[in-house]
């Protein structure tokens, strides 16, 4: 089976500077893979090269049907709309309610009908158990409640990849533990999710695959 992703022999830069040197990785479809490695080390911008934020220099690497090395920028978007993003800072837009930051994002990726939006936006709240709460604006809502609308409005297109970049970094250990069961969750009905993180009580505590940034590389180190 093809993989869903595949780095071979890949350099990520960040202007003069290499961040990860003749990487290799790859993620199968339904796939959990923690990142772990120190601040500084390189995982978040695995992460910003997978949805071209960084450009990849060398090697080849490509995810779902793109090739990252030679994408032009009008892919990009429809690269993108494959995938979903959780931010550790939420990145919710403060100025209206969750349902209008949901409905925002579907509008961009071309829904166009009330119904069907509304049906969707539903339906990932739901998932995320925060289906009551569609009223509610950004400031009113606790940090675990934010993180769970960022992972509800990743999944609203139907992604085969989450990227998730240190989704509990701001979050109370308990807290912590629900939104990772929730991306576990997620994976165990068919969607890959690359977490990356530095706690290592999370990795110990739901147990996946594990690689990690240490000295410009990339290494798998089981589970």
């Amino acid at each position: 089976m093809e993989p869903l992703l595949s780095l071979t022999n890949v350099d990520i830069c960040r202007e003069e500077n290499t961040i990860l040197h003749d990487t290799c990785f790859s993620v199968q479809n339904g796939e959990f893979v923690y990142v772990i490695g120190k601040v500084g080390t390189g995982k978040s911008s695995l992460l910003k090269s997978l949805y071209c934020e960084i450009p990849i220099r060398t090697g080849e690497a490509r995810l779902l049907d793109f090739d990252l090395r030679r994408i032009k920028r009008k892919q990009i978007p429809y690269l993108r709309r494959c995938l979903g993003i959780v931010f550790q800072d939420f990145q919710l837009l403060t100025d209206r309610s969750v349902y209008h930051n949901l409905a925002f994002v579907l509008k961009a990726t071309g829904w166009r009908k009330k119904h069907e939006i509304d049906a969707r936006i539903n339906k990932v709240l739901t998932q995320v158990d925060m289906q009551t709460k569609g009223y509610k604006m950004p400031h009113e809502l606790s940090g675990g409640e934010q993180q769970r609308i960022c992972i509800a409005r990743a999944l609203l297109n139907n992604p085969a990849l989450i990227l998730a970049d240190e989704p509990t970094g701001n979050l109370d250990p308990e807290t912590s533990s629900q939104i990772v069961q929730l991306l576990h969750d997620i994976c165990g009905q068919g969607t890959a999710v690359i977490m990356t993180t530095h706690n290592y009580n999370i990795v110990r505590s739901f147990p996946a695959r594990v690689v990690k940034c240490e000295n410009a590389a990339l290494n798998d180190v089981g589970k």
